[in-house]
């Protein structure tokens, strides 16, 4: 079903509201991190009122509840509106009479004295999931290799054969969508395929907090010590979250020295590189930044293509190569709006029976489309990058040739090769009637640097986010 489908879609009675609550949930699991969803989204429970006015959502304990309605209340209810076409009241409740309490993160000894009273926290459910909480799909023969994160992967390739030596810590960082989670679990699981008595944990930072949070409640820490410091490989995802929480970032230097000391390996994601790091002690960003730090990008439009074919095929369909480029140069972000695209396309096909074609496509992502439409242009790039690098807007298209002026040019020349639709003669026109070689060698030129030079590459991600608003 298409988002923002009408109710005739639907169904009737309880069909309708099981319908209407499923397709909320496939599209969080679109938008969220697989361990964010896994945690917060998959274990909730809904019902339904019969006119589909109302959603009564169940939580199991207060803590879920407040987090819930504080990170995802508001998505949820627009996502149903959508769905639905009208407005729908959501409603949170606890399954059961529940008085647990939010953790937080201590930061003074004062803090600490309110434990004892704390009941338990998020506990780890561990039903049909595995003790090292890797997902076997999320390997390195699934992963689709390309120029945007081919540095990346060799490199986790390596740790994954050779843990405990070089690139440790292994820093991977990158924006959303783009295959950073797949990777640590590629690593894990192509460790433990060589190694079966490896000891492996794949855990999100939101997760170690609240394993900081319990160890302080329960008076625990030989408990935490011992899941922590005695692993030969730990994976852990958006250390970001981090930021601002003193006692978890003290726990986690503490548990980085004792197996960097045992020469256990550490892989560790983020949003962005260490030193971008915000609110997270100097000695703790130092020891992100001893291995090696490599960025993932959004994916080229080759890969874009790759990775449509291949997830189709693992849907069980085909689709074909022009439909998969047509896609591709209108879904450039991440990979997870790439699944997200194909999904509807998919639907769409299979609700009207239909066989995939760029016109099916066109139809199934119209809204995707219309957004499009109103797509960045190359004079807004060249303005933005012009007033970010403090030169004038004409040097865009002036003959002039000094480093100042020159290197912002070929910045601006390759973001518009990668955010607009323009051919290279058409861009070469626009930045002064140069050479469309010019626009190739300044393209492959910043598109070289960006994989190499951490600064320039946080400069580029800066500009794209301020340029797709």
């Amino acid at each position: 079903m298409t988002e923002g489908t009408p109710a005739q879609h639907l169904g009737t009675g309880g069909d309708a509201g099981e319908q209407l609550w499923q397709s909320c949930v496939e599209q969080l699991a679109q938008e969220l991190p697989e361990q964010q969803f896994s945690t917060w989204i998959k274990p909730l429970a809904a019902q339904v009122a019969e006119d589909l006015s109302k959603v009564t959502i169940f939580v199991a304990n207060r803590f879920k509840m407040d987090w819930v309605r504080a990170q995802y209340s508001q998505r949820i209810a627009t996502l149903l509106e959508k769905i639905y076409g009208q407005k729908i009241q959501v409603e949170l409740v606890l399954t059961q009479r529940d008085n647990t309490v939010k953790p937080k993160d201590f930061t003074s000894p004062a803090d600490m004295s309110s434990l004892d009273e704390m009941p338990d926290v998020v506990e780890d459910k561990s039903g049909g999931i595995s003790k090292n909480r890797l997902n076997a799909a999320l390997n390195f023969n699934t992963l689709v290799e390309g120029s945007a994160n081919r540095m990346a992967r060799a490199a986790a390739l390596h740790v994954a054969g050779s843990p405990g030596q070089l690139y440790n810590p292994l820093f991977i960082y990158g924006g959303v969508g783009l295959g950073k989670t797949h990777l640590m679990h590629a690593v894990g699981n192509k460790l433990l395929s060589d190694q079966p008595q490896a000891k492996v944990l794949y855990i999100h930072a939101e997760q170690f907090v609240t394993d900081v949070v319990k160890a302080y409640q329960r008076k625990t820490f030989d408990d935490f010590k011992d899941k922590y410091h005695s692993l030969d490989l730990l994976l852990i995802d958006d250390v970001q979250f981090f930021a601002n929480k003193e006692r978890t970032q003290e726990e986690f230097f503490n548990a980085f020295e004792a197996l960097l000391a045992k020469k256990s390996h550490i892989v560790m994601t983020s949003d962005t590189y260490p030193k971008g790091l915000s609110d997270i002690h100097e000695r703790l960003v130092s020891r992100f930044d001893s291995g090696l730090t490599v960025a993932i990008e959004p994916p080229e439009l080759e890969m874009r293509v790759a990775i449509l074919i291949n997830k189709a095929q693992a849907e069980g369909s085909t689709m074909p190569e022009e439909v998969a480029f047509f896609v591709a140069k209108n879904v450039r972000s991440n990979v997870r709006e790439l699944e997200g695209a194909l999904r509807k396309i998919l639907a769409y096909s299979r609700f009207n029976q239909k066989e995939i074609s760029i016109q099916l496509a066109r139809e199934a992502l119209r809204d995707l489309l219309s957004i499009q439409n109103r797509q960045i242009s190359v004079e807004n790039i060249q303005k933005t990058v012009a007033d970010y690098y403090k030169i004038k807007v004409a040097d865009m298209y002036s003959k002039k040739r000094p480093a100042s002026i020159a290197r912002p040019r070929q910045i601006a020349m390759y973001l518009a090769k990668e955010l607009t639709q323009k051919s290279l003669p058409e861009i070469g026109e626009l930045f002064g009637g140069r050479d469309h070689t010019t626009v190739l060698h300044a393209v492959r030129k910043i598109s070289g640097e960006r994989q190499q030079h951490t600064e320039l590459n946080q400069q580029l991600h800066v500009l794209e986010q301020t340029l797709k608003g």
